[in-house]
């Protein structure tokens, strides 16, 4: 995935107004190293990031990224971020990207360790092609999360809502997952209640209703899933937020993985059990999740 386009951001207050906010940006080669060694923050996973689909240069619901990071960097007790000057940076960002898929990555660290301020910085690329994953599927297996449904409430601390750097439990959970002969994975509590996967939200289908796991228990909020359960609804379908007991993965009518470059990617078999797939409707939620949306 080369890189296209690199920013680096002076961060300004939060609220503050300067115009486009070009003074408070410096375009960096994507290619020549832009850290120091002393940015300790970023190497202990000291920060918080999101990944922004692109379609033919459109940066895909800012709105709903720039709030998650905001919510992340809350969580995590950064200076909060100035949304206004975030979005001026997708926005040249998105302008480099030109046709097909890209992928514009938003990363705020802690900075240099006793430094005076955070370091935040905004790259493109070109997506990877994840069409087979679209229209093939994807097989799943469960994964024990280690903690059980409560943990969030009582370990704050643990920083379980937020989307952290600190992605080496996710990839480990990925290579597991190929490791069994699988694509991905779908998190469980240890008391037995469904999650969500490593870099996506988990949706499933009963009937004419779809249901995903609620934000409760420490899942991240995943801003496709949110901007797909508006889509159903206006298509008459019932969307809702529940506890899922792990039993009921199977007894699922159809269920995707969804995520903001990959999209919605059908599952075909979970812990090697089948599950129906409807191609034509997940070929109408990506004709959907294809759309420029705000």
């Amino acid at each position: 995935m080369a890189l296209r386009h690199a920013l680096m951001i002076d961060p300004a207050p939060e609220g503050e107004v300067r115009g486009d906010f070009s003074d408070t940006f410096t375009a960096l080669d994507p290619a020549a190293p832009a850290l120091t060694v002393g940015e300790l923050s970023t190497q202990r996973g000291d920060g918080v990031f999101e990944s922004i689909g692109v379609i033919d240069g459109h940066p895909q619901e800012v709105a709903a990224h720039l709030d998650r990071l905001a919510h992340s960097a809350r969580l995590c007790e950064l200076p909060a971020p100035n949304l206004a000057q975030w979005r001026a940076a997708v926005g040249l960002a998105a302008a480099a990207c030109g046709a097909g898929e890209s992928v514009i990555k938003l990363i705020l660290s802690r900075g240099v360790e006793h430094g005076p301020a955070p370091t935040a910085w905004v790259t493109a690329a070109e997506a990877s092609d994840f069409r087979r994953a679209r229209s093939a599927g994807i097989r799943v297996v469960t994964l024990d999360r280690g903690y059980p449904l409560d943990v969030p409430a009582r370990a704050p601390w643990l920083l379980l809502g937020a989307k952290t750097l600190s992605y080496a439990v996710n990839m480990a959970a990925l290579r597991e997952a190929r490791r069994r002969g699988a694509d991905d994975a779908i998190f469980l509590t240890t008391d037995g209640f469904v999650l969500e996967a490593p870099t996506a939200s988990l949706i499933l289908r009963r009937g004419d209703t779809f249901v995903t796991p609620a934000p409760t228990a420490g899942i991240l909020h995943g801003t496709t899933q949110l901007s797909l359960f508006e889509h159903l609804e206006a298509r008459g379908f019932a969307a809702l937020y529940e506890t899922v007991p792990a039993a009921s993965l199977a007894t699922a009518d159809a269920a995707w993985l969804v995520s903001s470059v990959r999209l919605a990617a059908p599952i075909t078999a979970i812990d090697d059990v089948p599950l129906a797939q409807d191609a034509a409707f997940t070929a109408s939620l990506n004709d959907y999740l294809l759309t420029p949306r705000d």
